[in-house]
Protein backbone atom coordinates (compact mmCIF):
# COMPACT_ATOMS: atom_id res chain seq x y z
CA UNK A 1 0.00 0.00 0.00
CA UNK A 2 1.05 3.35 -0.12
CA UNK A 3 0.78 5.43 2.71
CA UNK A 4 1.17 8.99 3.38
CA UNK A 5 2.66 9.28 6.97
CA UNK A 6 2.46 12.93 8.36
CA UNK A 7 4.86 14.16 11.30
CA UNK A 8 7.05 11.70 9.77
CA UNK A 9 10.25 13.21 11.54
CA UNK A 10 8.56 12.79 15.35
CA UNK A 11 9.18 10.29 17.98
CA UNK A 12 5.87 8.83 17.11
CA UNK A 13 5.39 9.47 13.44
CA UNK A 14 9.07 8.10 12.65
CA UNK A 15 8.11 4.78 14.55
CA UNK A 16 4.65 4.80 12.69
CA UNK A 17 6.50 5.49 9.49
CA UNK A 18 9.76 2.96 9.69
CA UNK A 19 7.27 0.06 11.11
CA UNK A 20 4.96 0.01 7.85
CA UNK A 21 8.21 0.52 5.36
CA UNK A 22 9.20 -2.83 6.83
CA UNK A 23 6.27 -4.20 6.13
CA UNK A 24 6.38 -3.35 2.63
CA UNK A 25 4.74 -0.44 2.12
CA UNK A 26 6.00 2.64 0.35
CA UNK A 27 6.31 5.21 2.84
CA UNK A 28 6.05 8.81 1.94
CA UNK A 29 7.17 10.62 4.83
CA UNK A 30 6.06 14.30 5.54
CA UNK A 31 7.16 16.80 8.29
CA UNK A 32 7.65 20.35 8.14
CA UNK A 33 11.44 19.52 7.91
CA UNK A 34 11.73 17.33 5.31
CA UNK A 35 11.27 16.97 1.46
CA UNK A 36 7.79 16.83 1.39
CA UNK A 37 6.91 19.30 3.67
CA UNK A 38 3.60 20.42 5.46
CA UNK A 39 2.17 22.75 8.28
CA UNK A 40 -1.27 21.04 8.59
CA UNK A 41 -1.93 24.18 10.61
CA UNK A 42 -2.52 25.93 7.09
CA UNK A 43 -5.61 24.65 5.14
CA UNK A 44 -3.90 25.63 1.91
CA UNK A 45 0.07 23.49 2.90
CA UNK A 46 -2.58 20.42 3.20
CA UNK A 47 -3.83 20.90 -0.08
CA UNK A 48 -0.61 21.34 -1.47
CA UNK A 49 0.83 18.38 0.31
CA UNK A 50 -2.05 15.94 -1.45
CA UNK A 51 -1.63 17.65 -4.63
CA UNK A 52 1.88 16.85 -4.79
CA UNK A 53 1.09 13.32 -3.27
CA UNK A 54 -1.74 12.46 -4.64
CA UNK A 55 -4.00 8.98 -3.95
CA UNK A 56 -2.79 6.81 -1.14
CA UNK A 57 -4.24 3.80 0.59
CA UNK A 58 -3.49 5.37 3.99
CA UNK A 59 -2.89 8.78 5.61
CA UNK A 60 -1.51 8.60 9.10
CA UNK A 61 -0.82 12.07 11.36
CA UNK A 62 1.09 11.84 13.93
CA UNK A 63 1.62 15.74 14.61
CA UNK A 64 0.59 18.43 16.93
CA UNK A 65 1.25 20.78 19.37
CA UNK A 66 -0.57 21.68 23.04
CA UNK A 67 0.26 23.63 25.55
CA UNK A 68 1.39 21.97 29.14
CA UNK A 69 0.55 24.50 32.34
CA UNK A 70 -0.87 24.28 35.31
CA UNK A 71 -5.12 24.13 35.70
CA UNK A 72 -5.46 27.42 37.09
CA UNK A 73 -2.29 29.42 34.67
CA UNK A 74 -4.26 28.10 31.33
CA UNK A 75 -6.28 30.54 29.69
CA UNK A 76 -8.69 30.74 26.78
CA UNK A 77 -5.78 31.36 24.93
CA UNK A 78 -4.36 28.26 25.72
CA UNK A 79 -7.12 26.32 25.14
CA UNK A 80 -7.66 27.71 21.88
CA UNK A 81 -4.04 26.97 21.28
CA UNK A 82 -4.21 23.59 22.10
CA UNK A 83 -7.79 22.65 19.46
CA UNK A 84 -5.33 25.23 16.77
CA UNK A 85 -2.40 23.27 17.21
CA UNK A 86 -3.65 19.34 17.44
CA UNK A 87 -7.39 19.08 17.25
CA UNK A 88 -8.19 21.17 14.32
CA UNK A 89 -5.21 20.71 12.15
CA UNK A 90 -5.98 16.54 12.45
CA UNK A 91 -9.48 16.70 11.64
CA UNK A 92 -8.33 19.07 8.71
CA UNK A 93 -6.33 16.59 6.89
CA UNK A 94 -9.16 14.01 7.60
CA UNK A 95 -11.63 16.68 5.48
CA UNK A 96 -9.08 16.84 2.87
CA UNK A 97 -7.97 13.61 2.84
CA UNK A 98 -10.99 11.61 2.10
CA UNK A 99 -10.64 13.00 -1.07
CA UNK A 100 -7.09 11.59 -2.06
CA UNK A 101 -7.64 8.09 -0.34
CA UNK A 102 -8.82 4.99 -2.33
CA UNK A 103 -11.63 3.11 -1.30
CA UNK A 104 -11.39 1.03 1.30
CA UNK A 105 -8.11 3.01 3.06
CA UNK A 106 -7.89 4.53 6.20
CA UNK A 107 -6.56 7.51 8.04
CA UNK A 108 -5.02 7.59 11.32
CA UNK A 109 -4.96 10.26 14.14
CA UNK A 110 -2.94 10.68 16.66
CA UNK A 111 -4.11 11.13 20.11
CA UNK A 112 -2.39 10.45 23.30
CA UNK A 113 -2.54 8.93 27.02
CA UNK A 114 -3.92 12.20 28.32
CA UNK A 115 -7.69 11.74 26.78
CA UNK A 116 -7.74 8.77 29.57
CA UNK A 117 -4.91 9.47 31.98
CA UNK A 118 -4.87 12.85 34.13
CA UNK A 119 -1.09 14.40 34.73
CA UNK A 120 0.06 17.86 36.00
CA UNK A 121 -0.41 20.06 33.48
CA UNK A 122 -1.72 18.77 31.08
CA UNK A 123 -5.50 19.63 30.89
CA UNK A 124 -5.06 21.47 27.23
CA UNK A 125 -3.54 18.34 25.75
CA UNK A 126 -6.41 16.28 27.31
CA UNK A 127 -9.13 18.33 26.12
CA UNK A 128 -7.56 18.11 22.65
CA UNK A 129 -7.09 14.26 22.66
CA UNK A 130 -10.67 14.07 23.72
CA UNK A 131 -12.24 15.83 20.77
CA UNK A 132 -10.07 13.89 18.48
CA UNK A 133 -11.12 10.54 19.53
CA UNK A 134 -14.87 11.59 20.24
CA UNK A 135 -14.58 12.92 16.19
CA UNK A 136 -13.18 9.68 15.16
CA UNK A 137 -16.06 8.09 16.19
CA UNK A 138 -18.41 9.98 14.27
CA UNK A 139 -16.37 10.51 11.34
CA UNK A 140 -15.88 6.82 10.89
CA UNK A 141 -19.96 6.57 11.16
CA UNK A 142 -19.72 8.63 7.87
CA UNK A 143 -16.72 7.84 6.00
CA UNK A 144 -17.94 7.19 2.39
CA UNK A 145 -16.58 4.55 -0.09
CA UNK A 146 -15.33 2.00 2.76
CA UNK A 147 -13.10 4.75 4.22
CA UNK A 148 -11.89 3.21 7.95
CA UNK A 149 -10.92 6.16 10.17
CA UNK A 150 -9.48 5.68 14.06
CA UNK A 151 -6.89 6.92 16.60
CA UNK A 152 -3.72 5.33 17.84
CA UNK A 153 -3.34 6.46 21.27
CA UNK A 154 -0.06 5.63 23.15
CA UNK A 155 1.12 5.96 26.47
CA UNK A 156 4.24 8.19 27.26
CA UNK A 157 7.18 6.66 24.80
CA UNK A 158 9.54 4.56 26.23
CA UNK A 159 11.86 6.65 23.57
CA UNK A 160 10.99 9.75 25.78
CA UNK A 161 12.45 9.17 28.68
CA UNK A 162 12.42 13.09 29.74
CA UNK A 163 8.93 13.19 29.43
CA UNK A 164 8.68 9.83 32.43
CA UNK A 165 8.65 12.24 35.65
CA UNK A 166 5.64 13.87 34.14
CA UNK A 167 3.50 10.65 34.24
CA UNK A 168 3.94 8.71 37.45
CA UNK A 169 3.01 5.32 37.64
CA UNK A 170 2.31 5.36 33.81
CA UNK A 171 4.09 2.57 31.70
CA UNK A 172 6.13 3.83 28.85
CA UNK A 173 5.49 1.69 25.84
CA UNK A 174 8.17 0.68 23.80
CA UNK A 175 8.77 1.19 19.42
CA UNK A 176 7.36 -2.05 19.00
CA UNK A 177 3.83 -1.82 20.36
CA UNK A 178 3.46 1.57 19.03
CA UNK A 179 3.93 0.48 15.54
CA UNK A 180 1.89 -2.09 16.20
CA UNK A 181 -0.87 0.14 17.37
CA UNK A 182 -0.48 1.88 13.54
CA UNK A 183 -0.53 -1.15 11.75
CA UNK A 184 -3.72 -2.51 13.06
CA UNK A 185 -5.46 0.69 12.13
CA UNK A 186 -3.94 0.71 9.08
CA UNK A 187 -3.81 -2.89 7.39
CA UNK A 188 -7.09 -4.31 9.78
CA UNK A 189 -10.64 -3.92 9.37
CA UNK A 190 -11.27 -1.60 12.65
CA UNK A 191 -13.04 1.59 12.33
CA UNK A 192 -13.90 4.60 14.54
CA UNK A 193 -11.92 3.22 17.26
CA UNK A 194 -8.87 4.42 19.70
CA UNK A 195 -6.09 1.97 19.57
CA UNK A 196 -4.51 2.48 23.03
CA UNK A 197 -0.89 1.54 23.78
Amino acid sequence: MRILVIGATGSIGSVAATTLAERGHEVIRASRSSPVSVDITDPASIAGLFTRVGEVDGVVVASGAVPFQPLTDLDGEDYLAALTGKTLPQIEVVRQGIEHVRDGGSITLTTGVLAREPIATGAAAAMANGALESFVIGAAAEAPRGLRINAVSPNVLANSPHFHDLFPGQRPVNDEEVGRAFVLSVEGLVSGRTITV
